[in-house]
Order: structure tokens, then sequence, then C-alpha cells
């Protein structure tokens, strides 16, 4: 048993070495630790606690179970070194740190490949928002909505009537197709109210600027809550 238990003792003193910062004491189902979960390896674990071959630099929760975090500390190293040549831990802890910088060179290659990305998803999220911007019937679209807020806001108790909604936009004035497009989108977006025409169509005055919607034709327009 003694031999055993100094033997888990050296193991986990050289792995210890070679990750300075901390390491598990104990493994399990998600990382590697130090010792197994096995009587014996509790007992060699428990051992480097009460020398101070280890001491606790930390915990990691795991579920409703609590690990500890430890690392090697000055008097573990000098035990490792008094039964392990010294040659041999140097070379245990130059093979980590390669095996580290290995890591850290694939991870920042990963970084740089993930920030590519995002650069290239930002340009061509940008893109497609210009072109949005840009789109005929967009800007239109916008200034209608500017027109019944102004309409609504100036104290307005009725609809805004069609032909007034279509000379109250900015100069040069968009064709009747697009007004109507414009207006269709707006219904469809749910973001106004097109309201019908409800006396005789003799009496419809500039009828060339009323709008056909479903079976009603449309005549003026609001915004929607």
């Amino acid at each position: 048993m003694a031999d055993k238990t100094s033997q888990l003792v050296l193991q986990a003193l050289g792995r210890a070495a070679q990750d300075p910062a901390g390491v598990l004491l104990f493994s399990n189902k998600a990382s590697p630790g130090l010792f197994a979960a096995t009587a014996v390896a509790r007992h060699a674990a428990q051992r480097c606690k009460e020398q101070e071959l280890l001491r606790v630099v930390g915990t990691e929760a795991r579920g409703q179970t609590v690990h500890e975090v430890v690392a090697i500390t000055a008097k573990g190293l000098d035990h490792l070194l008094s039964q392990v040549h010294p040659r041999q831990v140097l070379e245990d802890m130059v093979r980590a740190l390669e095996g580290r910088e290995r890591q850290f060179r694939e991870l920042v290659a990963a970084a740089q490949h993930v920030q590519a990305d995002v650069d290239a998803m930002k340009g061509l999220a940008r893109s497609v928002l210009e072109r949005v911007a840009n789109a005929p019937g967009e800007g239109l679209s916008a200034a209608l909505v500017q027109v019944l807020v102004d309409w609504h806001a100036a104290g307005a108790a009725k609809d805004c009537p069609l032909p007034q909604l279509y000379r109250a936009l900015t100069a040069p004035l968009p064709s009747l197709g697009a007004f109507h497009d414009a207006l269709r989108q707006l219904h469809h977006q749910e973001r106004v109210y097109l309201h019908p025409w409800t006396g005789p169509l003799y009496d419809l005055p500039e009828p060339q600027l009323a709008l056909l919607v479903g079976h009603e034709i449309a005549y003026y327009a609001s915004l929607r809550p």
C-alpha cells in the first residue's frame, strides 16, 4: 500500500509540475485530474494535502458537486526532485510547454478565422442595409409615414385623404403607381390603415388618387397605433 501510494503521489506531483496554474485534484467525466476516484488514490491525495505537497487554489462546481483545484507547492517540487531525476522533470515540463504553445497557436488561428467571418458578415450586412435603404419605395414609405405622423400630431380629427397625403410629399412627387405601391406595402405591413370611400362614386374627388384594395376603394389613410 505504501509503495502504491508513494507512486501515485510522485505521478501526481509530476503532472502538477506541468500545470502550475492549477489542476483538478480528482478526475471526473468532464476533465482529467491528478488522482482517480479510488480508495488508494484518495489516500494519496489526502497525504499530499496534509504534507503540503499540494495546495488548494480554487474550486470548480459541476452540478451539485464541488471539485478542488490544486497546484504544486515549493515543498512538493522539492519532494518530486528528490525522487525523480531533475532532467526527467525538466523534459516533461518542456513537452508540456510545447503542447500549451501549440494549443495557443491553434486558438489564435481559430480566433482570427472567427474574426474574419465576423468582419465579412458585418460588411455583407452593411451592403444589404444600404440596398434596403436605397431600394425603390423604401424612402417613399418612410415619407408617407412621416406625413401621417405630422397629420395626427397637428390634431387632425379625420383620416388623411389620399390626395392630401400625396401632395404633402416632398417634391418631386412620385408617380401615382409608386405612391399606390408604397401604400399597399404599408397596408400589408400593418403600419397604416386604408379607409374606404363611402359616398357615391360620382362624388369621388380626384379618383385617380384613390386606391383599390380588395373590393373597396380606399381614399383615406391613418397610422396604426
